[in-house]
């Protein structure tokens, strides 16, 4: 394709405001040298039915070509000197003959590496290395599985922890706050974490809405999300979902441009890729590296890890970087291969992939007495050597300041999602100004809330066999419970029968409760990855998944209130459906937060669903029902009042059996029955009761009420609270157990090596 700057066409491009205009191709020649920029991303994207109009019979893709390096006269450069990560590793111990063992027995679990520590139980994973990528460049870090290249991402993208890496890392000479680097740069997962039932365009516009800001109308960015699908050469698969085992969605290297997609959104400074091309073909990789390059070039510095690169590949790459062991052995151009290896006496054959000459030579040194010792020392070497002619070539261009460049970038629009739109940047003041205007998160917590239960609703809503499955559980539970205790009579035995209805009603809205558990464990990395560079608060995700669960807990809870409450025949008539229905909300509430807790605690699904079903099955067993709470041993006691069953029991207990007026349970010869009396005639038990009355002076009858509803509480131990505030507790352990999953989330997630 021919460079867009010599075509008569008109360019679209979005101006500070991130408003499509065209201009005239020479014009854009002019600002380019005027300004010294080369045109951003955001500045170069097409769009795509505005050029459509202009050439009906244009195809349907349009991507531009970027063959030129951008001349920026305020480039960025990130510098890492001396980077040092080590971690502690656990012993083995290896038995003698004679089952003893001694100091010398204890070994690490990798004496090649441990061999070279002072400490015997410390691994090293980066060993000094030092080197530094440009805007306009990728540089990739190269090496077999194990040899740090995910670790030395992770170091420049700042996930370990500053107590645990030692050495530098600059950016313009000046060393890079945490805050700053997540809203200037991005990170790309090895794996693609999306929402399933998602379109492509859909992805891509949810990212927008996060990391774009709220000044930006919906329409400009959304055009600018159509830009970028053509750029990503996703046009054809932009209403087709991510899809998932279950569902079929787009291929996989259709899923990883997604995932790059939603990163540079907002057009980062910085990006980071861990293994972008892990798991797809040659040609699915090419295109992902191809779309790197053009990243790079819209003046970003693009830092990936790769296992294996083919020579397509390869000619898109500009810094290599080998490493063994976390140690470099080698860093510099691709063209600099044949001479390096040369020069170390192993040439490069002709016609044979320079990296995998290079990597398979790396892996035989490793197996070798000596192991790569000798490279890295000729590397440093060669390291020496090179760095002065560099300096020399590097001598005339002028350093810029961090804030000055990134101050420039935003004046270009560049850095969309850290600074206001429309900032302008006419004198250095100005500049100032827009580099202290970078803020945290680029939209307040009310927008962060709607976007992600949008999300999270249109996800859900394309997977209505959930759901569906939950309320057919609750009708299924609720018809049997009908069926079973169906209008309970006002007897002794009925007394009975309602106390374990009410248990098993009460404890079964807690374990259909289970089902939320998978729901954050599939989401937790997708919202690590969205959190880790600011694209919404932790408090925002907690409320919006707190909100938009309720309007489906009502909904069961009135299902499985309408369906039991008339066909079993409990008191109170339109009062107590009405307090049994808002107990039965409260429960459900109570268990989906005590559930979404746990998940933000545990990491596994099934060990997840283990310790639930544990902890409820003993919420039941201390909630007054199989023994009262007058009976429980003392020192067992605290696990009944924290018991989740215990509030909403107690609860539908006094709204079933503390009426105004009392209700009769047992009368007269009734008190003989569950005793071994109650096979005697009746008319015995008439002769007893009389026999009873001139012992206790109390006239009793057959028709005598002998046990009212209050007794029946009062034997159950239920005397302390109201159902009212029986009611009150159980909302408010929901929200508790809210609390603390933000808790979890706050501290528990942030997604850092130590």
């Amino acid at each position: 394709m021919s460079d867009p700057t010599t075509q008569p066409t008109m360019l679209p491009f979005f101006n500070q405001s991130m408003e499509l205009v065209q201009l005239p191709n020479p014009t854009a020649t002019r600002i380019r040298s005027r300004t010294g920029f080369s045109p951003t991303l955001g500045e170069l994207l097409k769009h795509v039915e505005d050029a459509q109009n202009d050439n009906p019979n244009a195809p349907t893709q349009h991507v531009l070509d970027l063959n030129s390096t951008p001349n920026s006269s305020h480039p960025f450069v990130l510098s890492f000197t001396n980077l040092t990560y080590s971690v502690k590793v656990r012993r083995k111990m290896i038995l003698s003959p004679c089952f003893t063992y001694s100091n010398h027995d204890l070994l690490p679990e990798n004496d090649a590496t441990d061999a070279k520590t002072d400490n015997a139980a410390t691994k090293i994973l980066l060993n000094d290395i030092s080197g530094e990528a440009r805007d306009g460049e990728i540089m990739a870090v190269l090496g077999a599985s194990g040899s740090g290249k995910s670790t030395l991402i992770d170091a420049l993208a700042d996930r370990i922890s500053k107590e645990s890496l030692k050495g530098s890392i600059t950016l313009n000479g000046d060393v890079l706050e945490s805050r700053m680097l997540k809203v200037i740069s991005a990170y790309v997962m090895q794996d693609d974490l999306l929402f399933p039932m998602l379109t492509v365009e859909e992805t891509l516009m949810f990212s927008a809405e996060f990391r774009l800001p709220r000044s930006l109308s919906r329409s400009k960015k959304k055009a600018r999300v159509h830009a970028l699908i053509d750029q990503l050469g996703l046009r054809n698969a932009a209403t087709t979902v991510i899809g998932d085992e279950g569902h079929r969605g787009v291929s996989g290297g259709e899923r990883r441009r997604v995932s790059i997609g939603i990163d540079i959104i907002h057009d980062p400074i910085v990006l980071f890729l861990d293994e972008p091309t892990s798991g797809l073909d040659s040609t699915s990789a090419f295109m992902v590296v191809k779309v790197l390059q053009r990243i790079a070039q819209s003046g970003s510095i693009v830092i990936m890890s790769i296992h294996q690169p083919s020579y397509r590949i390869l000619g898109l790459l500009d810094r290599l970087i080998f490493l063994s062991h976390g140690q470099t052995v080698f860093s510099g151009s691709p063209a600099n291969l044949p001479p390096f290896f040369s020069e170390f006496g192993h040439p490069i054959p002709e016609n044979e992939n320079r990296t995998e000459f290079a990597l398979d030579l790396i892996r035989e040194l490793e197996e070798a007495p000596g192991g790569t010792k000798g490279l890295v020392d000729f590397n440093k070497q060669w390291q020496l050597k090179n760095k002065r002619i560099s300096e020399k070539t590097l001598s005339g261009i002028p350093k810029v300041s961090l804030k000055d460049a990134i101050s420039a970038s935003i004046s270009r629009g560049k850095l969309v999602s850290g600074a206001p739109a429309g900032t302008s940047t006419s004198n250095d003041s100005n500049q100032l100004a827009a580099a202290s205007s970078v803020h945290t998160f680029v939209n307040p917590f009310w927008i962060e809330m709607a976007v992600i239960a949008k999300r999270s609703l249109t996800n859900s809503r394309r997977m209505p066999e959930l759901f569906g499955i939950r309320l057919g559980a609750v009708l299924v539970t609720g018809a049997i419970l009908a069926t079973m205790f169906y209008h309970l009579d006002n007897s002794p035995k009925g007394v009975q029968e309602r106390l374990g209805f009410f248990a098993f009603a009460m404890s079964t809205t807690f374990y259909t409760c289970a089902e939320a558990i998978p729901v954050f464990l599939q989401e937790r990395y997708i919202f690590m990855r969205e959190t880790a560079y600011n694209a919404y608060r932790r408090s925002s995700y907690v409320l919006a998944h707190s909100i938009i669960s309720v309007p489906s807990l009502v909904f069961l809870s009135f299902a499985f209130a309408a369906t039991t409450f008339w066909a079993v025949g409990l008191a109170g008539g339109t009062t107590g459906f009405l307090f049994y229905f808002l107990t039965i909300v409260a429960s459900f509430w109570a268990g989906s937060s005590f559930v979404t807790f746990l998940s933000g605690v545990v990491s596994h699904v099934m060990l997840g669903f283990t310790v639930v079903v544990a902890i409820l099955a003993y919420f039941l067993l201390f909630s007054g029902f199989f023994i009262s709470r007058d009976r429980i041993p003392p020192y067992w006691i605290w696990f009944h009042y924290i018991s989740l069953v215990k509030y909403p029991y107690e609860g539908v207990l006094q709204n079933e059996f503390d009426l105004n007026p009392p209700r009769c349970f047992v009368r007269g010869t009734q008190m003989f029955d569950s005793t071994p009396l109650m096979e005697v005639p009746e008319a015995l038990k008439v002769e007893l009761l009389k026999s009873m009355s001139k012992t206790l002076g109390i006239n009793i009858t057959s028709s005598t009420c002998v046990i009212t509803g209050a007794d029946v509480l009062k034997q159950q131990g239920v005397t302390q609270l109201s159902k009212w505030n029986c009611l009150w507790i159980t909302l408010a352990w929901g929200f508790f157990f809210r609390f603390l999953f933000y808790l979890t989330l706050l501290f528990g997630s942030k997604n850092r090596r130590r």
